[in-house]
Formats: C-alpha cells, structure tokens, sequence
C-alpha cells in the first residue's frame, strides 16, 4: 500500500512538471522571436508585429508586394506561430522626376542650329515654346 502511495506522489510531481512545458511559448516569447526574424531582413524595416494568442499580426509599410510577402513568410517561420495576419501596406512610388524645361537661350541655340539651311524660315523661344515662321520652298 506504502508502495502505491509512493508510485501516485510521484506521478503527480512529474505531471505537475511535465503540465507547463506543454503549453508552449508565451505571447511574448513569439513576439520576441517574430521581430528577430523581421528584423534579419533590411527589407522589412518598417513592420511590426504583435501577438496574441499564438497569432500574430503584422502592420507597416513596406516598400513592394515582394517584402509583404517575405514579412509574412518569416513570421509563419517562428515555431509557435499559430497563424499570420499580414496587415502590411506597401509604400506609393515616389513621384516622377519633374519636367525640365531646356533654358531659352540653349532652346535658341539649338532651334537656329536646325533651320540653319533654311534662311526663310525663322524661330522664337518663349518659356520653352519654340514657334517657327516663314515659308520653305519645295524642291525637286
């Protein structure tokens, strides 16, 4: 009987710790491991993540659909990861390089440089406006 009681204390001992090391990693563990593996890619600067409940949800702007992609990738990596939420943007392209208008008196220079063979034809610059006048004859 003395020998039962013993064999019961300890199996219970043991469930009692073997019961914590199966419930996993804590909320802030997998988040902590989650922004190690964001951060491990200069892509991704600009995610972040949160986690709850083993889900993670990741936010931010990223520069292209590529780096959307392997922010969500590298999360679902982290072993504990239930499931991935990517709630991540991605950045407008920047604006196209303004419209440079050629200074009028280089416009000049080149304009009088074309029509140089044609002495009837003239040309003026405005504000990158070139207007020619005059006749050209037509010849055989």
């Amino acid at each position: 009987m003395k020998m039962k009681r013993i064999l019961a204390i300890i199996a219970i001992v043991a469930f009692s710790f073997a019961l914590p090391s199966c419930k996993g990693k804590s909320d802030a563990d997998l988040k902590t491991a989650a922004e190690a593996a964001i951060s491990a890619n200069p892509d991704l600067t600009g995610a972040t993540v949160e986690v709850k409940d083993g889900v993670a949800t990741i936010s931010g702007e990223l520069k292209d659909p590529a780096a959307q992609a392997a922010a969500e990738s590298a999360v679902k990596g982290v072993e504990g990861i239930k499931s991935v939420q990517n709630q991540t943007s991605v950045a407008p392209p920047p604006p196209p390089a303004p419209v440079v208008i050629t200074a009028d008196d280089s416009l000049k220079t080149a304009v009088t440089d074309a029509i140089k063979d044609h002495p009837t034809v003239q040309a003026s610059v405005a504000d990158g406006v070139v207007t020619l006048t005059g006749e050209i004859a037509k010849t055989i």
